[in-house]
């Protein structure tokens, strides 16, 4: 078994020792949970907090960074992934889902569009080297001319997120504060090539950057010299304020609202599906199109994703049961007190028939009891429009 001694580190790791880090074993990576901040605080709510009002920082290094070149690229990634890239702008990004034959979710992934014939999927450290599989499977089953380079091993990403962050990133460059969403730059900064982008998992403005491994020393220097003050912009954050953020913002998470069981239509990712991907000589379908379409036809999935309110101070937890007048209806797939609203919530899977927002549910809890759960729309939380 991995602990979080002998997993990987990060180029950050040190970082995050100097700084109060609390390490576990995540998806094969050691990685910070938690901190003790040096000046006082830290711990799952003051990061969560420190985001939402101001700005965390977050190594998100475990992340797979993967290139895709050549001529076979482009039709690659229409064939790997459900949004359209052929349409993709240099310097654009898109969230969408890998799938396998049966519609059911491999992956979600940010596809990046660096130039005519070169791409990059950005996907979940513990979906690394399945992906990274499946891309040169693929590549070898239709005979595509692509080269597959996983970078993730040599390259650093962070993730800066809050409404302040870009006072601290209109410091070094003016041109980033200017990026729309799900758009990005590669800049040279010194001696360093960075990608940034206007990306993050939070629900709060910010950016992601991805480093060479060897530079991440002079780039914290630059850019969180002050992390270490009480008064800090921008302070570290782990994993653990990573998943309250998140689900506040709605995100699902991998092994949680997403997985290779899981039918994509019954995530509430439209947005992130095009369905009417046809071949010819700009596009592909994608690899579990047929089989969505099949699903859509025959009236959709018979369950979907739902936000719930949940009453009292118990935190529901994955695999609960939801019940309708002692009925199994849907399952919890997340759950926290959420530090924004004060109340617990989460995320399930119910039946479409008690999906509707306002419908009462009965969460249990083991043991003979329940609680109640009101059914809410996604998300919990948007940040304030400046």
């Amino acid at each position: 078994m991995t602990t979080a001694t002998d997993a990987r580190t990060t180029p950050l790791h040190s970082f995050h020792a100097e700084h109060g880090g609390k390490f576990v074993e995540f998806a094969g990576w050691s990685m910070p949970m938690t901190y003790a901040w040096p000046t006082g605080g830290g711990g799952v709510h003051d990061e969560h907090k420190q985001t939402r009002t101001s700005g965390g920082f977050f190594d998100v290094s475990h992340m797979g960074r993967v290139y895709i070149s050549g001529v076979g690229a482009r039709r690659l990634c229409e064939k790997l992934v459900t949004r359209r890239v052929s349409d993709m702008t240099k310097g654009q990004c898109r969230y969408a889902l890998m799938c396998n034959e049966r519609g059911g979710i491999m992956d979600d992934v940010l596809v990046y569009r660096l130039d005519d014939d070169e791409f990059m999927i950005v996907c979940n450290a513990a979906n690394r080297p399945k992906v990274v599989a499946h891309m040169q499977q693929v590549t070898s089953d239709h005979q595509l001319k692509a080269k597959i380079d996983d970078k993730t091993e040599s390259t650093a990403m962070v993730a800066i997120q809050g409404p302040r962050v870009m006072e601290i990133v209109s410091k070094v460059s003016r041109e980033v504060p200017t990026l729309k969403r799900y758009r990005f730059v590669e800049k040279n900064l010194m001696i360093m090539k960075l990608l940034v982008s206007r990306t993050g998992y939070t629900g709060e403005d910010g950016v992601e950057v991805i480093l060479p491994a060897k530079a991440v020393g002079m780039a914290m220097k630059m850019l969180l010299k002050d992390a270490g003050s009480a008064d800090a912009i921008v302070k570290p954050a782990g994993l653990g304020a990573r998943d309250t953020l998140r689900m506040e913002a709605g995100m699902p998470l991998y092994g949680h609202e997403l997985g290779e069981e899981t039918n994509a239509l019954a995530t509430g990712l439209g947005f992130a599906m095009n369905l009417d991907k046809h071949e010819d000589e700009r596009g592909e379908k994608f690899i579990g199109q047929d089989a969505l379409l099949e699903t859509q036809a025959s009236g959709g999935p018979r369950q979907t994703l739902v936000g719930l309110f949940i009453e009292g101070k118990r935190t529901a937890r994955q695999h609960m049961k939801l019940l309708k007048d002692g009925t199994e209806v849907g399952e919890i797939t997340s759950g926290c007190t959420s530090p924004t609203l004060g109340r617990p919530i989460a995320m399930a899977y119910v039946d479409k028939e008690y999906a509707e927002p306002g419908t009462t549910l009965d969460v249990d809890l083991g043991r003979d009891k329940t609680t109640s759960a009101e059914v809410t729309k996604l998300p919990f939380y948007k940040a304030p429009k400046k």
